[in-house]
C-alpha cells in the first residue's frame, strides 16, 4: 500500500476527515531529512508492514496507525525531547481534525511510549512498541544495515562513547524477561531479536579492545 493510501486509511479508521495536504507533505519531508539513515520513510513502511499482521489485534487500529506515522516525526539525535515534540505535533493535528479528547490523549501516549524507557501498559501501546522494535528481529543482513544506519545518525558521537551507550541500550533489552510485549511478536520475533542483539554486543565488545 502506498503511503498516501495508508494516510487515507488511517483517517478513515479514525472516523475523521483527512487533514489538509500540507500536513502529510510536511510529515514526509521530516522523514526525508538528510541526517536520517534509519528513521526514514523505509522505517515507516516497515512498521506498517508489521502493523498489517496485527491490525485485528488492535483496540483502536486508527490510533495505532497514527502513532506510527508520528512516532519519529521529530528526530534529532542531539536532542532528548524528540518523542515529546512528536507527541505534541500529532496532538495538534488531532485537535485541528476535531478528534475526541480521549483519542488525542491515547495517541499522544502511544507516541511517548516509543521512548522505550518503560514497559507499555495497554494493548495498543504494547503493539506500537513491538512494531517499533521489530527491526531487532530482522534477518541478519537487514539488522546489520540497521546498525550501520544508527551509527550514521550518531556519527557526531566518538566511537568509544557510542559503543558504551549502544551496549547499555542493547543489554537493557536483553535483560527483559521478553523483548516483546504481545504474544504475537514474542512467538514470531523474540528468538531472532535475541540472537541479533547478542551478535551486535559481541561485535561492539570486540571493537572496543
Amino acid at each position: 500500500m502506498k503511503l498516501t493510501e495508508r494516510w487515507a486509511q488511517t483517517w478513515a479508521d479514525l472516523a475523521l476527515d483527512v487533514p489538509e495536504n500540507h500536513v502529510l507533505q510536511t510529515l514526509l519531508d521530516h522523514y526525508k531529512e538528510p541526517h536520517r539513515a534509519y528513521h526514514t520513510l523505509r522505517h515507516l513502511e516497515e512498521c506498517f508492514g508489521q502493523f498489517d499482521t496485527v491490525r485485528n489485534l488492535c483496540t483502536h487500529s486508527g490510533e495505532v496507525q497514527l502513532a506510527l506515522w508520528f512516532h519519529d516525526a521529530i528526530y534529532d539525535t542531539r536532542m532528548s525531547d524528540n518523542e515529546d515534540r512528536s507527541a505534541s505535533w500529532v496532538e495538534s493535528v488531532l485537535t485541528a481534525a476535531h478528534a475526541p479528547d480521549a483519542a488525542s490523549r491515547r495517541v499522544r501516549e502511544l507516541v511517548l511510549v516509543t521512548k522505550h524507557n518503560g514497559l507499555p501498559t495497554t494493548n495498543d501501546a504494547g503493539l506500537v512498541v513491538d512494531i517499533d522494535l521489530s527491526i531487532l528481529a530482522a534477518p541478519p543482513e537487514r539488522f546489520d544495515e540497521y546498525e550501520r544506519q544508527i551509527r550514521f545518525e550518531y556519527s557526531w558521537v566518538p566511537d568509544a562513547v557510542f559503543r558504551q551507550a549502544r551496549s547499555a541500550i542493547l543489554n537493557q533489552f536483553l535483560e527483559r524477561p521478553s523483548i516483546y510485549s504481545s504474544a504475537h511478536f514474542r512467538n514470531s520475533l523474540e528468538q531472532s531479536a535475541r540472537s541479533n542483539l547478542k551478535r551486535s554486543l559481541a561485535r561492539l565488545d570486540s571493537t572496543s579492545r
